[in-house]
């Protein structure tokens, strides 16, 4: 990631919308696990929409989460986050 700040560990950066079901579904799990996010509304930053669009085949397509090792994924289930920060 080129001028993207890296998440802390234990932490995930989350890229929504404010009407994305999926983005909430996620927050809301997130929440219940106690696992720390930044969220940024790609909506109201064209940088990170520029972002998710270059990980995701130029699709803007969120949730699309990034790890505190720069990996990525797109729409990911709680236990694929689990099992990414451990």
């Amino acid at each position: 990631m080129t001028t993207q700040t890296l998440p802390a560990t234990g932490t995930v950066t989350m890229y929504s919308t404010t009407w994305c079901g999926y983005c909430r579904r996620l927050k809301t799990q997130l929440d219940s696990a106690g696992i720390g996010y930044t969220e940024v509304d790609i909506e109201n930053h064209p940088d990170a929409a520029a972002l998710v669009a270059s990980l995701n085949g130029g699709n803007q397509t969120v949730p699309t989460v990034v790890f505190p090792d720069g990996s990525a994924a797109t729409n990911p289930s709680l236990v694929d986050v689990k099992a990414r920060l451990t």
